[in-house]
C-alpha cells in the first residue's frame, strides 16, 4: 500500500521493526507469517501462539526459520522478543501481555477464545488486527469500546473481503461519489452445505472443512457484510440480503439493475452480494453522483451514464495484505475496518435441518445451523439468537429447517465470556430490548 511501504522501509532503516504476535497457526495464520518473513521489511513476527506447538513451529519453518524457541511464560517470551529470537508458545494470553509486542494478529476463527485474547491484548496496550469476521460481527462494537478506552486500534484486516470492500468504499467516497451498495462476489451459495459435502474441497486446499462450509452456506458472507455495515452505517435491504444469481461470467458492471433502486437510494445504503458474476472473488461498490457535470465526466471515463456507477476490485489476497493493516494501526492509528458505534447488522442463527429438543448446536460451518444477515434493530426487537453465540446452546424445543432461532429456543452454556460481553453490548446500545431478569441470569458469574 502506498505510504505504508515507505513508512515500513523507514522503520527497517532505523532498526525498529514493528513486532507482531500471531494468535493461531492454521492455514491463514501460516500465510501471514510467511508473508511478513519473506516480503515485509520493517516488520517482524516476534512470536506465534497456538495450542499445539508443532503447528506454531511449522508456521516459522515454512518461512525458512527453524530456530524458534519455546516459551512457556511471559518472562520467557519477553526475553526472546528482546533478543530478536522468534518464539512459539501455547499461552496466547502470555503473548498478549508480553512487553515488546506492538500488535496482535488474531487468526483463530473462534468466538470465546478470541474474545478473551482480544480483551487481554487491549488491556495491555496492544493494537489488535482481527482476521476473524465471526468475532467482529458478534462482539465488535463492544470490543471497539474497550479499545477506545485503552487508546489502541481494533480493526479487521486488509486482504480479506470486508477490508477490501472498506478500502474501496473509502476510495469511492473520496471521489465525491455516494456509495449506496457494498457488495461481495460469490461463486456458490447453498445454505445446506455441510463439512461432509465440502470435505474434498477442503482437503484439496489444505483448509478446515468447517471453515470451507461456512463459506458455502452463506454464514461467512453474512458476517463479512455485517462488519462492513457496522463500519459504514449501512444496512441490509431484507433478511439474508437480495443475493441475486446471474449467469456465470456476467460482468459485475451489469448487475446493478438487479437490486431495487429504492433500497439503494433510500437511507444509508445496503450491503449485499451477487452469485456468479465476474471478476470473482472480488468486491464492488455501487455509487451515485448528484452533480450533472461530474456525471458527464464519469460517463467520459467509461463508467456509464448512471444513475449507478460500479467500482470494483477484482481480487482479495487475504494474508498477502494483512501487514498493511498492522502498519496502518501501529504507525498511523488508522483502522482498515472497525465498527462505527452501535451494531447496524447482525448474523442470526438459522436451522440447517430439522432440529430436535435437547440437541446441542454445533459450531460455525457445521451440520445444524447457518447464518443470515439481519438489521440489528430487527434482530433485537425479535430476540433473535446471534450466530456467534449459537455453538454449545441446547435446544429447549424442536424447530423445523430454516427456522430463525431466538433466545427463547435455547439454553445458553454457563459462564461464557462471549455471552457476558454480548449482554454488555446490549446494555450499551440496545437497553430498551433487555429483560432485566434474563440479563441478570445470563451474566451471572461472568468475569473478564
Amino acid at each position: 500500500m502506498i505510504l505504508v511501504d515507505t513508512a515500513l522501509a523507514r522503520r527497517q532503516q532505523e532498526g525498529r521493526p514493528i513486532r507482531i504476535g500471531v494468535i493461531g497457526a492454521g492455514f491463514m495464520a501460516r500465510g501471514i507469517v510467511l508473508q511478513v518473513v519473506l516480503s515485509v521489511p520493517g516488520m517482524r513476527v516476534a512470536a506465534v501462539a497456538n495450542r499445539h506447538l508443532a503447528a506454531a513451529r511449522l508456521a516459522y519453518e515454512q518461512a525458512g526459520m527453524d530456530h524458534a524457541v519455546s516459551a512457556d511464560s511471559r518472562a520467557h517470551l519477553e526475553q526472546a522478543i528482546a533478543q530478536g529470537r522468534p518464539a512459539v508458545t501455547e499461552d496466547a494470553l502470555a503473548l498478549c501481555r508480553a512487553d515488546g509486542i506492538d500488535a496482535i494478529v488474531e487468526v483463530t476463527g473462534t468466538i470465546e477464545h478470541a474474545a478473551r485474547v482480544t480483551l487481554e491484548a487491549i488491556a495491555h496496550g496492544k493494537h489488535v488486527v482481527l482476521m476473524n469476521a465471526e468475532l467482529d460481527g458478534t462482539l465488535g462494537p463492544i470490543l471497539k469500546t474497550y479499545a477506545e478506552r485503552a487508546g489502541v486500534i481494533l480493526t479487521s484486516a486488509d486482504g480479506d473481503q470486508p477490508g477490501v470492500m472498506m478500502n474501496l468504499y473509502r476510495f469511492v467516497k473520496g471521489l465525491g461519489v455516494k456509495p449506496v451498495l457494498c457488495g461481495n462476489i460469490k461463486g456458490l451459495h447453498d445454505p445446506y452445505r455441510t463439512p461432509t459435502t465440502q470435505a474434498s474441497f477442503a482437503a484439496q486446499w489444505g483448509q478446515n472443512p468447517q471453515m470451507v462450509t461456512s463459506f458455502a452456506d452463506g454464514t461467512k458472507i453474512s458476517f463479512e457484510n455485517a462488519i462492513v455495515a457496522n463500519g459504514t452505517g449501512m444496512r441490509v435491504a431484507r433478511r439474508g440480503m437480495h443475493g441475486p444469481t446471474v449467469a456465470a461470467g456476467t460482468p459485475i458492471e451489469d448487475v446493478g439493475h438487479l437490486y431495487p433502486l429504492w433500497d439503494l437510494i433510500e437511507g444509508p445504503g445496503i450491503v449485499d452480494y451477487v452469485v456468479g458474476a465476474r471478476p470473482g472473488p472480488g468486491v464492488y461498490v455501487l455509487g451515485t453522483h448528484e452533480h450533472p457535470q461530474q456525471r458527464h465526466y464519469l460517463h467520459l471515463y467509461k463508467l456509464g451514464q448512471g444513475p449507478l456507477y460500479c467500482f470494483y476490485t477484482p481480487y482479495h489476497l487475504c494474508h498477502f495484505e494483512v501487514h498493511n493493516t498492522v502498519a496502518r494501526a501501529v504507525l498511523f492509528k488508522d483502522a482498515t475496518l472497525t465498527p462505527m458505534d452501535a451494531p447496524r447488522v447482525e448474523v442470526i442463527a438459522t436451522a440447517k435441518r430439522d432440529l430436535q429438543a435437547d440437541e446441542t448446536i454445533d459450531g460455525l460451518g457445521g451440520f445444524m445451523s447457518y447464518g443470515l444477515a439481519e438489521n440489528a434493530s430487527t434482530a433485537r426487537r425479535e430476540n433473535l439468537l446471534p450466530m456467534g453465540l449459537a455453538e454449545g446452546c441446547r435446544l429447549r424445543r424442536s424447530v423445523t429447517q430454516d427456522t430463525v432461532l431466538t433466545f427463547d429456543d435455547v439454553e445458553l452454556p454457563a459462564l461464557r465470556l462471549c455471552d457476558r460481553l454480548w449482554m454488555e453490548q446490549m446494555q450499551r446500545f440496545f437497553p430498551q430490548h433487555i429483560n432485566p431478569q434474563k440479563a441478570q441470569h445470563e451474566t451471572a458469574g461472568h468475569r473478564i
